[in-house]
């Protein structure tokens, strides 16, 4: 027998490893264009025998009218040790009257000096060179080419390599022209190469990464795949092992990360240095160790779950994310857990819960029996140091004050002091501040109970009108640090405004416009001596703060000068509301005032302290860039604020000797084409689920794309936050260093933080796609009584600067007016 059919062509020592590997694709499904094979002994000197003529024509007919691609298919031919890629010779668009001709021309191609070179250079036998032949269909190829179902160069097997060209592909497997080449990351579905005006589309890249994919797990191996499009859609021409030599793979890790910056970026928005986020990492590890403490976690516990309290954070393509699984893990080691698991799980406090299957893994089983009469008794001994703690709240924070004070008044000259002196001043920082966080721990914590607690007590008493109470007794604390920089800049801009010009040149003079005015400077002087580190991004200690540039500050005062003096929010008179509301029920109304008088000191006090860690974070700043300037004056880095490229440890390592490496420029240099490199990309998804090894996981995680259309929404609903009704035109800061808002606009931003202030105080009512109650935008907001919803996702996709929009920050609901 000389011809077999594709359905029979099975047997590689007869047909070859071509025609053998084109009908496994056939017989799994892959459809490659129908073709038939010549064993090599239908072929001598003068051409096909005699007696395989009328099994070949007959072959030819049943495959239909041409053209014919004509291809050797020897015994080792397309082999997972042998390729013999391009020893052969290929003939394409034959007619049927010269198909015999053809098939004798490629079998004699087996008898060339070339190949019986690669045959001996490989140790096979140099007299089996001649090969059977594949006489197939041609395509009418649009495009074609090859695609590698790994990287045969990187080794890599977790990218497809696709190289194609327009028109026929066999110019590209010879090599006579170079093709365009894109590259598939199996895992995200990544794609790099020219999808606008290269040979293949988008669709077209992912269906033959599909194909590769499916080819490679049905033949077990790595894939050389020859492909082409034509009308009909895609074909698979043939396939073999890819023989170079690849990367291990390797094993499988099932291991599950979530991280998710809802709620963190507030703090830590955009691309945080590598200085920032160590210094944060360490802050949440002794943080939060001293909480659980608190709370009455065992030493034994606590020391049993370091990996969890030092893994809080993740930093991923430079920006800050919580690591949900340690969060909830440490979140599972408090008293209660086991006995009422949802309640707890609200208090991560991010967009979405964990799943509930990841958390149903990690989650202790529900207390039952003497389990859960230990655990109640765990729950009484919480209460009763949390109510301890309460008690002496006041003073709590009264020491840590005075703590934080001592420290800030260091009488260390940090223009003059050398590296071990500052190392020094940080340790002692680290120590007598980081390492004692008491008053903010317990302040906030009790802050997020009795906020939460009042809230829902007014509501189910009072229904909305409680919800409404709830939030103007919250406005007004008079002694809210957060709202004294507002109530400043609108002092200052009346002051301004008395002078005519002066709003003018600041804006295009800053601080020099001040020279003939020594009052309204002494009071631009006192803000920054008392606000000069509460900057946009003031946690991050790269972000350059007031007293280093005023202009933000400068061209807010402007701003506030450009419009009339406005008076003072009126908020209400909640004792008198109070005694309204509940004239029915003497003892409700006293619980009621109570509950809330509470939550008020607490909200006051959490802004209040909040402020103090800006000024802690402050003092660090400046001692790390006085550490810079020592790194740059001994020639270790280039410039002072190089050193917000290096970690912490890095730092003081060097300084006190235990660095493991000298090489800071390095280090730097690293650290900033790094930067660069994020820079350019979108931010990663708000949530990410990883699988196995981090650093490998997120190597292609790609940023979200937004949805095509036109959005046609003309409402959508929020967190109300801060009561009122406000009509205006919109303005979309995503960078309030850069762009300004102008008196009376309202305010549309992706995140805030407490250096907005200048941008609030502007503002006629915010709208901010995160946050939540207990955001600074919303405290601000509340104190200043002007609108505010937080939690309205997409809001800077969804609204446009100069649009006219409605703000009811009661119930949320934010509409674009028309017409």
């Amino acid at each position: 027998m000389y011809v077999f059919d594709m359905a029979d062509a099975t047997d590689v020592t007869r047909v070859g490893g071509k025609a053998a590997s084109l009908a496994r694709l056939a017989e799994a499904g892959f459809a490659p264009p129908q073709f038939f094979a010549v064993a090599a002994d239908a072929f001598d000197d003068q051409g096909m025998k005699p007696e395989a003529v009328a099994a070949f024509d007959a072959a030819v007919a049943r495959l239909g009218a041409g053209p014919f691609a004509v291809r050797s298919s020897g015994r080792a031919e397309d082999g997972a040790e042998h390729s013999h890629a391009g020893q052969f010779l290929s003939k394409l668009n034959v007619a049927s009257a010269d198909l015999r001709s053809a098939a004798h021309e490629v079998w004699r191609s087996g008898f060339s000096d070339t190949v019986a070179r690669y045959r001996a250079e490989r140790g096979l036998d140099s007299e089996d060179g001649a090969p059977a032949v594949v006489v197939q269909r041609m395509i009418d190829a649009r495009a074609a080419g090859v695609a590698f179902s790994a990287d045969p160069v990187s080794g890599r097997r977790d990218r497809i390599v696709i190289s194609a060209t327009d028109g026929l592909g066999e110019r590209l497997v010879s090599g006579e022209i170079d093709g365009t080449d894109y590259s598939v990351c199996k895992r995200s579905g990544s794609i790099e190469g020219p999808l606008a005006g290269g040979p293949l589309s988008e669709i077209d890249v992912r269906s033959l990464a599909r194909l590769a994919s499916h080819v490679e797990a049905r033949f077990g191996a790595p894939q050389d795949i020859e492909w082409a499009f034509d009308a009909e859609g895609l074909h698979v021409l043939q396939a073999r092992p890819i023989t170079t030599a690849l990367k291990a793979e390797p094993q499988r890790d099932a291991t599950v990360t979530v991280f998710d910056n809802s709620n963190i970026v507030e703090s830590y928005p955009g691309l945080v240095t590598p200085l920032t986020y160590s210094f944060a990492q360490y802050a949440y590890a002794r943080v939060y160790r001293a909480f659980v403490r608190v709370v009455g976690v065992s030493e034994t516990r606590i020391a049993a779950n370091a990996s969890v309290f030092d893994n809080m954070l993740g930093r991923i393509d430079g920006r800050v994310y919580y690591n949900l699984i340690n969060w909830y893990r440490a979140l599972a080691l408090l008293p209660g857990f086991a006995i009422n698991r949802a309640h707890m799980e609200t208090m991560m406090g991010v967009g979405e819960p964990l799943p509930r299957e990841i958390a149903d893994q990690m989650a202790p089983p529900p207390a039952t029996g003497l389990r859960k009469i230990a655990e109640w008794a765990r729950v009484g001994r919480m209460g009763y140091r949390l109510s301890r703690e309460a008690w002496r709240l006041n003073k709590t924070i009264a020491g840590f004050n005075t703590r934080l004070e001592a420290a800030l008044a260091s009488d260390l000259d940090l223009d003059r002091a050398p590296l071990t002196a500052l190392a020094a001043e940080y340790r002692r920082i680290e120590a007598d501040l980081l390492d004692r966080w008491d008053a903010p721990l317990i302040n906030d914590f009790l802050c997020m109970i009795a906020f939460g607690a009042s809230r829902k007590l007014m509501q189910r008493w009072l229904g909305p009108a409680g919800l409404e109470l709830h939030n103007d007794v919250m406005i007004g604390q008079g002694d809210i640090i957060s709202a004294e920089p507002a109530q400043r800049i609108a002092k200052l801009g009346a002051m301004v405004r008395e002078v005519p010009g002066l709003a003018g040149a600041l804006e295009s003079k800053g601080l020099v416009a001040l020279k003939d005015h020594p009052e309204i400077r002494r009071e631009v002087d006192a803000y920054i001596a008392r606000f000069g580190d509460r900057c946009t991004e003031e946690l991050k200690l790269e972000s350059i703060t007031l007293t280093e540039d005023p202009t933000q500050l400068l061209l807010a005062v402007a701003a506030a000068a450009s419009r009339e003096s406005v008076a003072p929010a009126k908020h209400a008179a909640a004792g008198s509301r109070l005694d309204d509301l509940f004239a029915g029920s003497r003892v409700k109304r006293v619980v009621a005032g109570k509950v809330l008088a509470v939550a008020k000191n607490r909200v006051r006090d959490r802004e209040n302290l909040r402020f103090e860690r800006t000024r802690i974070f402050g003092r660090a700043r400046r001692v790390f860039l006085a550490m810079g300037r020592e790194f740059a004056a001994l020639g270790l880095i280039a410039e002072p604020r190089d050193v917000f490229f290096l970690t912490v440890p890095e730092v003081l390592g060097a300084i006190e000797g235990f660095a493991v490496t000298g090489d800071l420029a390095g280090l730097v240099t690293l650290r900033k084409t790094e930067w660069a490199t994020a820079c350019k990309r979108a931010d990663p998804p708000e949530r990410m689920t990883l699988h196995g090894a981090v650093v490998a996981a997120t190597r292609d995680v790609a940023a979200p794309v937004e949805a095509a259309g036109v959005n046609t929404d003309v409402a959508r609903t929020g967190t109300g936050c801060s009561a009122g009704i406000k009509t205006g035109i919109a303005r979309v800061i995503r960078d309030p260093r850069t762009e300004q808002l102008a008196a009376g606009e309202i305010l549309v931003a992706r995140h805030t933080d407490p250096g907005w202030i200048a941008v609030f105080s502007n503002a006629s009512a915010i709208v901010v796609e995160r946050g939540s109650l207990l955001s600074h935008s919303a405290i601000v907001a509340r104190e200043l009584g002007i609108p505010c919803v937080v939690g309205l996702k997409g809001a800077t996709t969804w609204l446009a600067s100069g649009e006219t929009i409605t703000v009811d920050g009661a119930s949320g609901i934010v509409r674009k007016s028309h017409g």
